[in-house]
């Protein structure tokens, strides 16, 4: 007869096996069984990042406008003006020629720098919003911070054009509930988008842009353009041909919201109710 003897390594050694195919064995059948619990397909990374963005709104208590609920084909040009304005006096015949009117959103330092072409702006029949003074942050300003932004740079809008703003877009795009509540305690609404043209990014030409920004469009959009944008003078009047071609028609942002009550949802939909 054969005496086996192990020793205290081979010991060790098969206890370790041993423990590796226990937690095999298990991690197996939970496996099944999160499997018969799963439905049948698994979402893709654009599945789970379009509901990212679907639900960032959520997030917060107080919803800026990101488009409105509407079905007769009106949609909002917006235009926001804080650098340079060699492209402006184009875009202003551009708009002219197919008969347009936008919404720019203007920066003070924008404002200070181009006094005439505020005026011409406001001369045109275009609306002019508030872009903030300084174009900061607004999410690490105090209430006071944020009123001096907006009421500053409207006086001075108002000293130019005779009139002050109703509608306020933060830079970036940033907001956080104090953000939102203070703009509307001065009086505006606080305005976002839903089409991005993200003409300011280098690179794109200009039918990418035009392409991304038509396969979006819906009633109610509100469009994101800059007044510098990368080839805005190129993309903007086939922007504008093949929008009313296929029976959209611009309105600037004030005309876009209907008057009387309302509800924004959590996806920043103005609700007329």
């Amino acid at each position: 007869m054969h005496v086996i003897v192990l020793t205290k390594k081979q010991w060790v050694t098969m206890l370790v096996i041993a423990l590796l195919l226990i937690a095999g064995i298990a991690a197996a059948v939970i496996a099944l069984c999160m499997q018969e619990d799963e439905p049948a397909s698994v979402p893709t990374m654009a599945q789970v990042e379009s509901y990212e963005l679907q639900t960032i709104p959520l997030l917060a208590r107080e919803i800026p406008v990101y488009s409105v609920n509407r079905d007769d084909k009106a949609i909002a040009l917006t235009i926001d003006a804080a650098w340079d304005a060699d492209k402006t006096k184009t875009i202003l015949e551009i708009l002219d020629r197919y008969d347009v009117k936008a919404t720019f959103f203007l920066c003070g330092v924008w404002v200070d720098a181009y006094p005439e072409m505020v005026k011409e702006i406001a001369a045109r029949g275009h609306v002019i919003g508030n872009h903030s003074l300084t174009h900061p942050h607004m999410n690490r300003l105090s209430e006071a911070e944020i009123q001096n932004e907006l009421t500053k740079l409207d006086d001075t809008i108002e000293q130019l054009t005779g009139k002050r703003c109703t509608l306020f877009r933060a830079p970036f795009g940033e907001y956080n509930d104090t953000v939102v509540k203070t703009v509307r305690s001065l009086g505006y609404e606080i305005v976002q988008w839903d089409v991005d043209s993200v003409d300011w990014k280098e690179g794109r030409s200009a039918e990418t842009i035009l392409n991304s920004v038509l396969k979006k469009l819906q009633s109610g959009s509100i469009i994101l353009s800059h007044n510098n944008g990368y080839h805005i003078e190129t993309y903007l009047p086939k922007l504008l041909e093949t929008a009313i071609a296929d029976g959209y028609h611009f309105v600037t942002v004030p005309e876009l919201l209907p008057e009387g009550n309302h509800t924004i949802d959590n996806n920043g939909v103005w609700q007329p109710q």
